[in-house]
């Protein structure tokens, strides 16, 4: 695998800190501003919803910007976006440095995947953005648990100056390995790129991906209460079960790029979604129990990111087929997608805990995963109703 492409692993990893991180800070923030977990899981939401604008708006509007200059100045936003929230003295400019970063991430995470499945062979694609995405789940075994760490101990306030560290390396990384002269296709005018909306199957493709996504997300927001409060953990044991999660999230990210480069995306999903209905659904009965809440929370990590490598190529591979003249803004609604999921997914899973309570996040995010399943079952038929085979390989992205 060529070093730009870990490169861009690098600042998928200082994305994925700050992304994730404020999960196991949540109950910390909330009592330091004064507010309620709802408000604080909004947070997730707002940070979302920045990524889901950033990504396809601005991915259009910056299509002629060359690819590193692009890349830097998204993680000079990204580190500035950090160090406003490090100095945030109230709720209204933590949130405003949330969409920030999130404007930064949607750009790279939507740029990042078209550069990297046009650094190898085409049948390596999936394995290649599995790759870039595994600086998010490498976060999650190491930046995320670290970054709980210093909140509790230096004040929640310390994990955004630590990441906004992380962004400067980030920064050097991007600068030093990718390529200075990367070229990629001209750009078709924004009103052409956005026509990508204008074709079912693709938003059929992005309604699965924020359905499937997001319904993990339901109790995952709200993971850290769920284990102090249900479960009986001490919150110093919170940094240690995400470190589990993490890992385990580490594994099933490669695991699900490659089954889905073995057996094709849709049914990899199928397997993936199906598997993450049932795990969460055993989450609502072990919750209670340590011992077999830390083991189900193992397994859904297995599950949780494994999706992302097989969502993500698959709406590659249609947009090629279907709209090849905006592949990366089609990529970019993609990652629009899996944070319109998760800024529902928050959202909804705050209206829950204040309603129902925090366990019944569990069994109703297993319900919305389920729904992802069926969309999944769907876009198999209408492939095989369209002549395209099961395993079929997209074209990679030209670079001239």
């Amino acid at each position: 695998m060529p070093i730009a492409l870990f490169a861009l692993t690098l600042s998928a990893f200082a994305i994925g800190t700050t992304e994730f991180v404020i999960v196991g800070l949540l109950p910390t923030i909330a009592a330091d501003l004064n507010i309620s977990l709802p408000s604080a899981g909004l947070l997730v939401s707002l940070y979302a919803l920045g990524v889901a604008v950033g990504a396809p708006v601005l991915t259009a509007l910056t299509g002629k910007v060359a690819r590193k200059r692009l890349l830097l100045s998204l993680m000079l936003l990204f580190t500035a976006g950090n160090l406003i929230a490090w100095q945030a003295s109230s709720y209204s400019t933590l949130v405003l440095a949330r969409i920030l970063t999130g404007l930064a991430h949607g750009v790279f995470f939507s740029i990042g995947s078209t550069i990297a499945t046009s650094l190898v062979a085409r049948e390596k694609a999936a394995s290649a953005i599995a790759i870039m995405f595994t600086g998010l789940t490498v976060a999650l075994v190491t930046g995320v648990p670290l970054g709980t760490l210093i909140g509790q101990h230096f004040g929640w306030r310390a994990s955004f100056l630590a990441v906004s560290v992380l962004g400067a390396i980030a920064f050097f990384g991007s600068l030093l390995f990718v390529p200075a002269k990367l070229r990629h296709t001209p750009p078709a005018g924004i009103a052409q790129q956005l026509g990508v909306l204008t074709e079912p199957r693709l938003l059929l493709v992005y309604a699965k991906t924020a359905i499937g996504y997001g319904g993990t997300f339901i109790p995952f927001t709200f993971l850290a209460p769920i284990l102090q409060q249900i479960t009986g953990l001490q919150s110093g044991a919170i940094a240690g079960v995400m470190l589990v999660y993490g890992v385990s999230v580490a594994v099933g990210n490669i695991w699900g790029g490659k089954l889905a480069d073995r057996r094709g995306p849709v049914a990899a999903l199928k397997i993936i979604f199906a598997a993450l209905t049932a795990i969460l659904l055993l989450l609502y009965f072990t919750a209670s129990s340590p011992v077999a809440a830390i083991a189900t929370i193992l397994l859904w990590g297995g599950f949780a990111f494994g999706n992302v490598p097989a969502l993500q190529v698959y709406v590659v591979q249609q947009a090629e087929r279907l709209k090849p003249e905006a592949v990366d803004v089609a990529s970019g609604l993609n990652i629009a997608a899996f944070n319109l999921g998760i800024a529902f997914a928050a959202w909804l899973g705050g209206v829950i805990v204040e309603h129902l309570g925090l366990l019944h996040t569990t069994w109703i995010g297993a319900l919305v995963v389920m729904l992802s399943l069926w969309i999944t079952f769907i876009n198999g038929k209408l492939d095989r109703k369209a002549g395209v085979s099961v395993h079929f390989h997209s074209q990679r992205p030209q670079t001239h």
